[in-house]
């Protein structure tokens, strides 16, 4: 069912299009709407979740849409920038490759009919992610100041949090599991 926490989801699906082609063509006009984009499709993940709680709005498509539209478009950024050659590929195969595992583990214990949820780690690495990626896109200096290696600094950071709380999920699947 499409209720309004699900079309706010969705809202951040169709951005992910959106700044795959503004990013393809990059120049400070580009990023800089890409970066807007991103900005407030990464706003709709906190929408949504209020929506949901607020107004009792949890649906299965809900929890299924939620992190599908986070990851679509965490990856689709770092894809974007590593073709770019603003982001160490190796970096965004790490964040890529934890997110993946995650969601294979994540179906594996749903067909046991166990549920495991995102922990603080896993919520802090979003954050973490959104935060070095918006610098990141935008890219240009402004007034001489590098945002884009601010935001370097705050993606391996991320890259910490990420292989951190993707241990932290195994060790979570292997007990419920095993």
């Amino acid at each position: 069912m499409f209720n309004r926490a699900n079309q706010v989801t969705l809202l951040r699906i169709f951005a992910v299009p959106f700044i795959v082609l503004l990013l393809y063509f990059p120049n400070r006009l580009t990023c800089f709407v890409a970066t807007i984009i991103f900005i407030l499709a990464s706003f709709t993940d906190f929408l949504d979740g209020f929506l949901a709680r607020r107004y009792n709005l949890t649906s299965n498509l809900g929890k299924f849409l939620d992190p599908l539209a986070d990851k679509l478009l965490i990856m689709s950024a770092l894809v974007m920038l590593s073709y770019l050659r603003w982001v160490p590929a190796w970096v965004s195969i790490v964040i890529i490759g934890r997110e993946i595992l995650v969601t294979g583990l994540r179906g594996i214990a749903a067909e046991k009919g166990i549920v495991i949820s995102a922990d603080k780690y896993g919520k802090l690495k979003t954050v973490f992610q959104i935060i070095a990626i918006c610098p990141l896109i935008f890219h240009y200096p402004i007034k001489g100041f590098y945002i884009s290696m601010w935001g370097m600094i705050l993606l391996y950071i991320a890259l910490i949090l990420t292989l951190f709380s993707g241990i932290n999920y195994m060790n979570k699947f292997l007990k419920e599991i095993v």
